[in-house]
């Protein structure tokens, strides 16, 4: 099993998403962290968009963590996307991305935003972990393989 400390919602795991671009894959991540954590859509769209500009988060591998810092939050939060096909993400080795982990953290929480980060960085960079993401069934499969088990209980 996978399993990651960072609070991810049942409704906050996305399969099979088909988006043209990397900025409507941005938009549509922070719209369902608006939806499921509370947060303003918008203000979580634009400091997406502006930690991009600082350098592309698309890590290599087909994978991509957007992140970034956000009014509201009592602790980081996630929402995971696994595309139905690839986008352009201008990663780091060039590939397209399929596997998304967006982080969305306090505006002052430092040490659990880079803790989360590595966290989410050790998953991604782990063949097997992005085997097991690209072969599961559906979004309750997903949701079962990342979520702590507080949190699938509770789903």
């Amino acid at each position: 099993m996978i399993r990651i400390s960072t609070r991810l919602a049942d409704g906050a795991v996305l399969s099979g998403l088909h988006m043209a671009t990397k900025d409507a894959l941005l938009s549509e991540l922070a719209a369902h962290a608006a939806k499921n954590y509370a947060i303003d859509a918008n203000a979580a769209q634009e400091s997406l968009v502006e930690r991009e500009r600082l350098g592309p988060t698309g890590f290599g591998g087909g994978t991509a963590i957007p992140h970034c810092k956000v009014s509201g939050l009592d602790g980081p939060v996630g929402v995971f996307a696994r595309l139905g096909k690839p986008v352009d993400y201008e990663a780091i080795d060039d590939e397209p991305v399929d596997l998304v982990f967006a982080l969305f953290s306090p505006v002052n929480d430092g040490a659990a935003h880079l803790k989360a980060l590595a966290e989410v960085s050790r998953m991604f960079r782990d063949e097997a972990s992005r085997a097991q993401l690209r072969g599961a069934k559906d979004a309750d499969a997903l949701f079962a393989l990342l979520a702590r088990v507080e949190e699938r209980d509770a789903a």
